[in-house]
């Protein structure tokens, strides 16, 4: 019998299961947040507040934080972030980016930004933070790495907001942050991020990206120390050009220690695989859609990727 891929068998968890966060949005229709996307603007809003599932969640921890998860709790130093609650749902317009945190999921669910020519070359932050502008409820018991051989992954990394200091410090909330496999994040996820970062000095780009939570509470560690589950996979889109000249490419990468480097191009999908999956719309031109690069574009020679 043929060994299924990895990629594979997330499609036939999520087909087969519905296990997909979101319902087909369209104008005129909104998915299970009360929310859907704007064709023309490609925004993600919301009218009204999410319907009850009638499922039941599994339940986690109340919130008790230590004196250190205390003082990991930090106010901003802008007045640039804005948040929009529409039922579970938060949209969080930080400095160049924005999040979709989940309260029911405490924690990132969507990011959406546009990469322009790197102009920026600010240092790192070294410390994660929980958002004092965000309900307790809604995100993480605690900002303390997570363990397990995972990583505190970034949704928007920081390298990609390196022209503002308060962009990068916002960058490192856990509302950005969700646990991914090292290997996954510093490898395959890692090689999407400096793709961004190279083809950004040829075009602006707009990169959207989510979350893929799955059912598989084997790995799903964290629900004591920081209130979430693990996902299964995270998927993004890079699309740059206009009209004519639009390209987009998109994966679905699996929360696994497989998925390192030199595997990205076998998590390569269609935007309109990717749509069916999801099953939300990404707002490229429908001709766009159907094409499936054979590799992962390649980094440019002499790119700086700092």
């Amino acid at each position: 019998m043929k060994k299924l891929t990895s990629l594979q068998r997330i499609f036939l968890i999520l087909i087969g299961l519905g296990l997909s966060h979101y319902s087909v949005a369209h104008p005129g229709r909104l998915n299970v947040e009360g929310c859907h996307n704007n064709r023309k603007t490609g925004e993600y809003h919301c009218h009204r507040a999410a319907e009850k599932a009638s499922t039941t969640k599994r339940s986690t921890p109340s919130v008790l934080l230590s004196e250190e998860d205390k003082q990991s709790i930090v106010p901003l130093t802008t007045g640039t972030e804005k948040a929009n609650r529409q039922g579970d749902l938060i949209q969080l317009d930080y400095e160049g980016f924005t999040v979709w945190v989940d309260c029911a999921k405490r924690g990132p669910v969507k990011f959406r930004y546009t990469a322009q020519h790197d102009e920026g070359n600010s240092k790192r932050y070294d410390k994660f933070m929980l958002d004092t502008k965000v309900p307790a409820e809604c995100q993480q018991i605690s900002a303390k790495a997570y363990g397990h051989g995972y990583d505190r992954g970034h949704q928007v990394p920081a390298n990609h907001l390196d022209a503002s200091e308060v962009a990068i410090k916002q960058s490192n909330f856990m509302t950005n942050i969700l646990p991914q496999t090292s290997q996954m994040n510093r490898g395959a996820w890692l090689e999407t991020e400096e793709i961004v970062e190279c083809y950004r000095d040829i075009d602006e780009l707009l990169v959207i990206g989510g979350v893929v939570w799955g059912n598989n509470p084997a790995d799903d560690f964290f629900l004591q120390s920081h209130g979430l589950e693990t996902p299964d996979a995270f998927w993004k889109v890079i699309i740059r050009g206009t009209g004519q000249d639009e390209r987009a490419i998109a994966w679905i990468v699996p929360n696994t220690s497989e998925a390192t480097r030199k595997n990205l191009d076998r998590y390569l999908v269609s935007i309109e695989e990717l749509e069916r999956v999801i099953r939300e719309k990404i707002p490229t031109a429908d001709y766009v859609k159907h094409d499936k690069p054979s590799a992962s574009w390649l980094i440019p020679m002499g790119c700086n990727k700092s």
